[in-house]
C-alpha cells in the first residue's frame, strides 16, 4: 500500500511525444550497454539490470521533456539521462546503502577530471560514470560557448557533489530545514543541469550578459523547485522506506511541520504549485522588461522565448513521465483535471497571492532571544550618535516628511553598528552607523513614494538615479536632488575610493542588488501580492542589505583567504543561514509596525500565514521553528563544517586565520543586530498594541549577527 495518495498536480500545459522515441530508446540502449551499465557488476553490487533499463524507459522521459528536438539532439540527451540516473543508482548501492564518505569523496573528486571546458579528456575512465561521462562532454561541448560550457560544467558539479550532503545527512541522521532543503535540493537534484540541456535542445543559447540575471535566474530556480518537489513526490515510498533517504520535501515538511503525511504531501505539492505560478508570474512581467532594457537582439530574443517554452514542455513532459515509470510511486493517482481544470482548481491558491488586504494584528508576545554569542559594544557608540544624526540632517533625511530628527535619534543605528562591529574605529562606526542609516531611510522612502502612489516610472527613475551616484570612476556626475542620492553619493566616496577597482565594482554590485530588491518589493505592491514563499527568503537577503554587508566583511580578509573560498558550500551556508536568521528576526519585531500600519506584505509571518493558510500564531510558531533552524545550522557551520573543510582542503594558517575571524564577525553581526532589535524605539512607537515580553520560548529560540550595515524594516 502506498504511503500517500498522490495529489492534483498544477499541468498547465499538455505534454507532448517526440516523434523519434523509438529511435531514441534504440540508441540509448546500445550505448548503456557500451558504457558498461547494464549487468556489469560494480565491486559485486549490481546496479541495472537489461530489465531495469527498459522499465525506467528514460527515452521516454527525454521524448516528453524535449518534444520538438531533432533525432540526433533527442539520441545524446537521453544518453545524458542515463547517465545521470546511473551515477544515482550508482552512488546509493555503492556509497549511501553502507555510508562510505571517505570513498565516496574520493570517486567524486575524480569526476572533474571528465569534463574540461577547453581542451579534451585525457585521464582514463575506471568505471561506467567516468567512461559515459568522457563520451558524453566530447560529444556535447564543442557545439557551445564558453559561457555555456562553464555554466553546465558547474551545474554538472554541483549535482555531483551536493551528493555528498546527502550522504552526510543520511549518516549523521540529520534533517534539513525546509529552506536548506530547497536551496541543496537545486544542486543535488540536477534540475539546473536539465534547463542547460533545454538550450542545448533548442539550439539557441541565452545571452550571456543575462543568463546571471535575477529574472533569467528565477526561471532556472522555480523550475528546478517544481521539477525537484514532483519528484519527491513520486520518489517517497522508494527513497525514504527502501533506501533510508532522509533528502525529500515530503519528509521534510512531514517532520518539520508535525503533519501526517498525506497532509505533508498536500503541502509539497502547495509549494509546486506556488514555484509554478511565479514561473509564470516571471515570464509575464519581468522577462519582457529584461530584453528591452539590455536591448537583446532578435535571435536572443528567440533564445529566451525559447528556453522559457523548454522548461514549460520540461514540465509537463517530466510529469507524464512520472506516472508512467516503474522507477517511481504512482498507483491510483487522482484524476487529472486537464489544462483548464488545472487552472481552475489552483486559481484560489492564485488569487490568495494577489489578495493581501491590512489586517487587524492579535497581540502576540515575543520570547526571549537569547544570543550563545557574546555581546560586545564599540566604546565609540555615543560619539558616533551625535555625529550620525548631524549627517542625517545635514544630508536632508528630516527635512522630506519622512523621518525628523527625534526618529534619527531614537532608531539609534550606531548601537546596532556598535554591537555587529565592535573593534571599529571612530570612523569606521560612523561610516557603518551611515549606510544604516541610509539603507533604512531609503527602505522607507520606496514604499512610501513610489508603492503607495502607484509611480513606477518614478520608481524606475530614482533606482537609475541611485546607482548613477555611485560611478565606478568616482566621478560624480548626478546632480542630487533629494537626501537619499545626496547622501549616497557621500557614502560612495567615502567607502569606494580606498577598494581596488574589481573590489569597487564587487561592492557596487551589491548595493545595485539591494536597490533591484527594493524595486521588487514596490511592484510586489502594485500587485498587491505576498510573494511566493521561497522567493520572499532569497530576496529578503537583499532587501535587508546583506550581501552589502558580507561583500565589505570578504574585502578585509582578501589579503589571506582565497577567493574560491567564498563559493564552498561550508560558507554560503554559513553566510545564508546567519541572514535568514536575522531578517526573520527583523519580521518578528516589525511585524505590527508593517502589517497593521503600513500594510505591508513582506513580512515572513504574513508569507506564512498566507502559504499555509495558518493563523497568525501558528505562523510566529513556524517562523520561530525556521528561525532556531538556521541557528541551529550556523553554529554547525561554525563549530563543525569549517574545521573539517580546514582540513578536507589543506588549507593554510592564513586562509584558517582568515575564515575563522569572518565567522567570528558573522557571531558580532548576530549579536549585535538581535540587541538593537530590543533596543530601538522603531519598534515601539506610541500607540501600537502592546507586545508583551515573555521567557525564553520553548521552541528554544536564540540569535545571530554579521558585519556592516543591514537595513532595518
Amino acid at each position: 500500500m502506498q504511503p500517500f495518495q498522490l495529489p492534483e498536480f498544477y499541468t498547465p500545459h499538455p505534454a507532448r511525444l517526440n516523434p523519434n522515441l523509438e529511435r531514441a530508446r534504440v540508441h540509448t540502449r546500445a550505448w548503456a550497454h557500451e558504457m558498461d551499465m547494464v549487468d556489469v557488476p560494480q565491486h559485486g553490487t549490481a546496479i541495472w539490470t537489461a530489465e531495469d533499463l527498459e522499465s525506467h524507459d528514460y527515452a521516454l522521459l527525454c521524448a516528453y521533456t524535449h518534444p520538438d528536438c531533432d533525432g540526433e539532439a533527442l539520441d545524446l540527451i537521453t544518453d545524458w539521462y542515463v547517465w545521470v540516473f546511473y551515477f544515482d543508482d550508482h552512488f546509493v548501492e555503492l556509497y549511501k546503502r553502507n555510508p562510505d564518505i571517505k570513498g565516496a569523496q574520493a570517486y567524486l573528486d575524480r569526476l572533474p577530471l571528465f569534463m574540461p571546458i577547453n581542451g579534451v579528456v585525457r585521464e582514463i575512465p575506471a568505471n561506467p560514470v567516468e567512461k559515459g561521462l568522457a563520451d558524453l562532454w566530447r560529444r556535447t561541448v564543442p557545439a557551445h560557448s564558453p559561457d555555456w560550457r562553464e555554466r553546465f560544467a558547474a551545474n554538472t558539479k554541483h549535482l555531483l557533489d551536493e551528493s555528498m550532503w546527502e550522504l552526510l545527512n543520511i549518516s549523521s541522521q540529520r534533517l534539513s530545514n525546509p529552506i536548506e532543503y530547497v536551496e541543496m535540493r537545486r544542486k543535488v537534484g540536477g534540475a539546473p543541469w536539465s534547463a542547460n540541456l533545454v538550450e542545448h535542445a533548442v539550439g539557441l543559447e541565452v545571452p550571456a550578459r543575462i543568463a546571471s540575471s535575477r529574472p533569467i535566474g528565477v526561471l532556472r530556480d522555480t523550475f528546478s523547485d517544481a521539477v525537484h518537489l514532483r519528484n519527491d513526490l513520486f520518489s517517497y515510498e522508494r527513497e525514504v522506506l527502501d533506501e533510508g533517504e532522509l533528502s525529500n520535501g515530503v519528509l521534510v515538511f512531514e517532520k518539520f511541520l508535525d503533519l501526517p503525511t498525506q497532509q505533508a504531501a498536500e503541502a509539497v505539492n502547495d509549494l509546486l504549485t506556488s514555484r509554478l505560478h511565479q514561473f509564470e508570474h516571471t515570464a509575464l512581467t519581468e522577462v519582457p522588461i529584461l530584453l528591452d532594457e539590455h536591448a537583446i537582439d532578435p535571435i536572443g530574443r528567440a533564445a529566451v522565448l525559447g528556453y522559457v517554452k523548454g522548461l514549460q514542455d520540461w514540465q509537463a513532459g517530466g510529469h507524464e513521465w512520472h506516472l508512467r515509470s516503474s522507477r517511481y510511486m504512482n498507483k491510483d493517482p487522482k484524476p487529472q483535471l486537464g489544462v483548464l481544470g488545472s487552472y481552475a482548481r489552483t486559481m484560489p491558491q492564485r488569487i490568495r497571492q494577489f489578495s493581501s488586504t491590512p489586517k487587524v494584528v492579535e497581540p502576540y508576545a515575543l520570547p526571549e532571544f537569547t544570543t550563545p554569542f557574546t555581546l560586545t559594544l564599540s566604546p565609540h557608540v555615543d560619539q558616533a550618535r551625535d555625529e550620525v544624526v548631524a549627517w542625517a540632517v545635514e544630508h536632508g533625511m528630516t527635512g522630506e516628511g519622512v523621518w525628523d530628527e527625534g526618529k534619527v535619534r531614537g532608531f539609534d543605528f550606531p548601537l546596532c553598528s556598535a554591537g555587529i562591529d565592535p573593534d571599529a574605529t571612530p570612523q569606521e562606526l560612523f561610516l557603518s552607523g551611515c549606510w544604516l542609516t541610509w539603507g533604512t531611510y531609503a527602505d522607507d522612502v520606496y514604499p512610501l513614494w513610489f508603492g503607495q502612489t502607484r509611480n513606477l516610472l518614478g520608481l524606475k527613475t530614482q533606482t537609475a538615479r541611485l546607482k548613477a551616484c555611485m560611478p565606478l570612476d568616482l566621478v560624480q556626475t548626478v546632480v542630487p536632488g533629494n537626501a537619499m542620492e545626496l547622501s549616497l553619493a557621500d557614502l560612495w566616496q567615502r567607502t569606494a575610493a580606498p577598494m581596488t577597482p574589481a573590489f569597487r565594482a564587487t561592492f557596487r554590485d551589491t548595493v545595485d542588488a539591494m536597490l533591484d530588491a527594493w524595486v521588487w518589493e514596490v511592484v510586489n505592491m502594485h500587485h498587491n501580492r505576498i510573494p511566493d514563499p521561497v522567493d520572499y527568503v532569497e530576496m529578503r537577503r537583499s532587501t535587508f542589505g546583506s550581501e552589502l554587508t558580507t561583500s565589505l566583511s570578504r574585502f578585509s580578509h582578501s589579503a589571506t583567504v582565497p577567493a574560491e573560498l567564498w563559493e564552498t558550500r561550508v560558507v554560503q551556508t554559513m553566510e545564508r543561514s546567519a541572514m535568514d536568521y536575522c531578517t526573520m528576526l527583523n519580521d518578528v519585531f516589525s511585524y505590527l509596525k508593517e502589517i497593521q500600519h503600513e500594510g505591508e506584505v513582506h513580512n515572513m509571518v504574513r508569507v506564512v500565514e498566507n502559504f499555509l493558510g495558518v493563523p497568525q500564531k501558528r505562523a510566529f510558531e513556524i517562523t520561530y521553528a525556521l528561525m532556531d533552524a538556521r541557528l541551529g545550522q550556523f553554529v554547525k557551520s561554525v563549530g563543525t563544517d569549517l574545521p573539517k573543510m580546514f582540513e578536507d582542503l589543506s588549507l593554510d594558517a592564513g586562509a584558517r586565520a582568515g575564515l575563522t575571524r569572518y565567522a567570528d564577525e558573522l557571531k558580532d553581526w548576530i549579536a549585535g543586530i538581535v540587541h538593537w532589535h530590543e533596543e530601538t524605539s522603531r519598534y515601539s512607537q506610541a500607540g501600537e498594541i502592546p507586545v508583551f515580553r515573555q521567557g525564553p520560548s520553548g521552541l528554544g529560540t536564540s540569535a545571530l549577527r554579521l558585519t556592516g550595515p543591514a537595513v532595518s524594516r
